[in-house]
């Protein structure tokens, strides 16, 4: 089967949307065509000059990249920097840049749970779910309509509570309405009152999805002119945030945990607060730079709390209540391109994929 650089947006859109990603970034298509069929994908956590050659080299036209290279606008091309060099090799090459970021980070099957399976934590959840991406949708059907429209919105994406599907409440009453001279009316007479027993159904969604499924609903509705409220909820989504929550299938001591860390993470060092002489079971995550999550993180009850980009002066403000650890940027979502190639295998079986094996970490240890 032959497939466009949009089959695999599309895909991955669905995976993380867009909607998802933080005021500042730049999670989408950042170069090419996505008309152009794919000849291969290479996953990594940077889109750098030498990712760039390794995709030339290896005949691929997409590079789906965990960073975006464009974060801020450029006002020129000339290759004065590593970001206008590498997008101007891209072009050059015709290859495709798909940065997939903090929407990513933000999902519950995203780049922290791979972290959380890579420590061996269970019982994983949001650390710090976001408020105001829900919407309540209310409207009234006709009762021989009912599962149609309930079937359309389902199928367009309402109706889902954490790992619930198909949720929604019901209830039976009567609607009244007088038809117009210029109406057209699936039940009624123009211009008499007419009853009808209708079913109010009230449904969740996802607030970046309210024009497909409002869509979707008045496509399946048998009426003319559909009744409907839609609001927007301060409700959080349990399953889309930032960091992450779990626990290990049994407490380890501190010095042990660490080189378990160490061990299974791949990480050469590991910066982290003084040592509070008591188990650890509960373990906080956030791939990259995390610290924001501290106090949620102390909230939560977390023995240690795993990150990256720690300043000097953050370290304070575990104030001896919770351990630590910076294990570096790069360690810490590198395994980010992993989880890519994982995700892409599952459903792209006919398209050549590939792991980068470049080292994009800018920072090397003595």
């Amino acid at each position: 089967m032959v497939y466009t650089i949009q089959d695999i947006v599309s895909y991955l859109e669905k995976i993380a949307p867009p909607a998802y990603q933080e005021s500042y970034d730049n999670a989408q298509l950042i170069t090419g065509d996505s008309k152009n069929q794919v000849k291969g994908i290479l996953c990594s956590l940077d889109a750098t000059e030498a990712v760039i050659e390794e995709a030339i080299s290896l005949g691929c036209n997409l590079v789906i990249a965990h960073h975006p290279i464009i974060f801020k606008g450029l006002k020129s091309l000339t290759g004065k920097n590593y970001v206008e060099r590498t997008i101007i090799k891209a072009i050059k090459n015709d290859i495709a840049i798909y940065a997939i970021h903090t929407n990513l980070d933000h999902v519950a099957h995203g780049v922290n749970k791979k972290i959380a399976d890579k420590i061996g934590l269970t019982n994983t959840s949001i650390l710090q779910p976001k408020k105001e991406l829900l919407s309540k949708l209310t409207t009234f059907v006709p009762l021989e309509a009912k599962e149609k429209v309930l079937s359309a919105l389902f199928e367009a994406g309402a109706g889902q509570i954490g790992e619930y599907s198909g949720c929604s409440f019901i209830a039976e009453g009567n609607g009244t309405f007088i038809p117009s001279e210029n109406a057209n009316p699936t039940k009624g007479v123009r211009g008499k009152v007419h009853e009808e027993a209708e079913v109010r159904i009230e449904v969740l969604l996802p607030s970046y999805l309210e024009k497909r499924v409002l869509a979707s609903m008045k496509n399946a509705h048998p009426y003319e002119e559909v009744a409907y409220f839609l609001h927007k909820l301060e409700n959080e989504n349990q399953l889309v945030g930032a960091g992450m929550i779990g626990e290990l299938s049994f407490p380890m001591d501190e010095m042990e945990f660490l080189l378990h860390l160490k061990k299974n993470m791949n990480l050469k060092v590991i910066k982290h607060t003084s040592l509070l002489n008591r188990p650890i079971q509960k373990v906080a995550i956030c791939g990259g730079a995390g610290i924001f999550l501290l106090k949620e993180s102390k909230k939560s009850g977390a023995d240690i709390f795993i990150t990256a980009d720690v300043k000097y002066h953050e370290f304070f403000d575990a104030e001896n209540q919770i351990v630590v650890c910076d294990i570096g940027h790069y360690e810490s979502e590198i395994y980010t391109k992993e989880l890519l190639g994982e995700l892409l295998s599952q459903n792209f079986t006919n398209i050549a994929l590939y792991l980068t094996k470049v080292v994009t970490n800018p920072i090397t240890y003595l």
